[in-house]
């Protein structure tokens, strides 16, 4: 059995710090005008070691190694909510450190491997804590709030469309929502959309995200990165959260067809642009299958 030398023992990285305990990885990331904004955001992460696959380290860029985590799927909501999305340098399970400490970081890939007992199968819940509500951040067309318990977008007269300021400003309890649809502000076409668990959710589906009160959509300066995606990932974990205890309850409902197609149908749209791997999506597609 592998021990680290003694619990607490911290390895330094550029940009963050990672503490090993007897069940868990503590991540602290440092705030500085070099670390990617969405690590100041997110300011700390523990990590089970229950939540982790694997770890690998490798040769990094000009003259450093990294040292990352590999979290099973499932297991975080930040990485759930990104599917995929996120630019290598902004992964909150890399640690990059100079090449001279290559001994070192392979002692402690040795010893984080010997603690580790799952071996990637899919989480049955989230693991990794999602980012704490209240939470809130300025899309092109609207502000959009959440409170832990609710979902609030108002409308921009700048930037929504006459669709949305039609329907008026709106208001989703997390109960009404089977999950949500996060594009990176750093594409085009970024946005966020609330997946609804209502019959309607597959003609939603249809209309353009400017036209979907459900949506907010980003552009230049709107709806950043360390803003929007720990946002997603907090409205994701406390809608699942909401399906457990509805499942504790009431049993478990049988999960709407059209619905699981449609995610289906998404998750192969990743799958095509090179953003979900070719074992991530028969995983992810597995699981799906699995909830009709």
């Amino acid at each position: 059995m592998h021990t680290m030398s003694r619990m607490g023992d911290v390895l330094a990285g550029f940009h963050a710090a990672w503490e090993f305990e007897s069940d868990s990885v503590l991540i602290r990331y440092e705030r500085g005008i070099r670390t990617p904004k969405l690590f100041q955001a997110l300011g700390e992460r523990r990590v089970p070691l229950e939540a982790i696959s694997g770890v690998t380290l490798s040769p990094g860029k000009r003259g450093t190694v990294v040292l990352r985590a590999e979290l099973r799927p499932g297991a975080d909501p930040l990485l759930e909510a990104a599917a995929g999305q996120l630019k290598e340098g902004c992964d909150p399970y890399r640690l990059v450190l100079p090449a001279e400490r290559d001994a070192l970081a392979e002692y402690y890939a040795d010893e984080l491997r010997g603690l580790l007992t799952a071996d990637g199968e899919p989480a049955e819940r989230f693991l990794v804590a999602a980012p704490e509500a209240p939470r809130q951040f300025k899309a092109y067309d609207a502000k959009a709030s959440f409170d832990g318990k609710t979902v609030h977008f108002r409308w921009f007269w700048t930037g929504a469309s006459s669709a949305k300021w039609k329907a008026g400003d709106q208001s989703f309890p997390v109960g009404e929502l089977s999950g949500v649809e996060w594009r990176s502000p750093e594409v085009f076409e970024g946005h966020l959309r609330l997946l609804r668990r209502s019959a309607a959710q597959e003609a939603a589906q249809a209309v353009q995200v400017d036209q979907d009160p459900a949506a907010v959509v980003f552009g230049l300066g709107y709806g950043p990165v360390h803003e929007s995606l720990p946002f997603a990932a907090a409205v994701l974990a406390a809608v699942r959260g909401a399906g457990a205890a509805a499942v504790v309850s009431a049993g478990a409902p049988r999960r709407d067809p059209a619905d699981i197609a449609e995610r289906i149908r998404h998750l192969g749209e990743l799958h095509q642009a090179g953003l979900v791997t070719d074992e991530e999506f028969s995983v992810k597609k597995a699981e799906l299958l699995a909830e009709l």
